[in-house]
């Protein structure tokens, strides 16, 4: 007597076609380098982002323990931002901090989303706090 082994195929059918959809879903399309310039806020907060065409930032009245700079104290900081193209994540901006209120960190991660911009304070974690794209005036 043959056994029929039509279950790990099934298995094998339905991890792969999860798999599919995840990958669709972890990215978030593709960015545009060109549209991520322009004043990104927190209303809650007060918090505020400027991206600069010119590859600079400016970061105000962000709380200290949403960008990993320990307290709830708002900080005040700013640098160079560039945008690192990753097949796994979709891409993110990488902040370079070479002035400001945050001590020791030299850098972070913004995560782009939709209209938004993300920061993480644990990278396993949720968002820490988002920003919005402002509206241009």
């Amino acid at each position: 007597m043959t056994r029929k082994r039509t279950g790990g195929r099934w298995l094998a059918a339905a991890l792969t076609a999860s798999a599919a959809l995840l990958s669709g879903c972890a990215g978030l399309g593709s960015v545009d380098p060109d549209e991520l310039p322009g004043v990104y806020r927190d209303d809650a907060t007060g918090g505020e982002l400027v991206l600069a065409s010119d590859g600079t930032f400016s970061a105000t009245d962000v709380p200290g323990d949403a960008v990993g700079g320990g307290g709830t104290d708002p900080v005040d900081f700013g640098g160079r931002w560039e945008w690192v193209a990753s097949s796994g994540s979709g891409g993110f901006v990488y902040l370079t901090v070479d002035e400001g209120d945050l001590g020791t960190v030299g850098g972070m991660k913004l995560h782009p989303s939709g209209r938004a911009v993300e920061f993480h304070a644990d990278p396993d974690g949720p968002p820490s706090l988002v920003l919005t794209r402002a509206a241009a005036a």
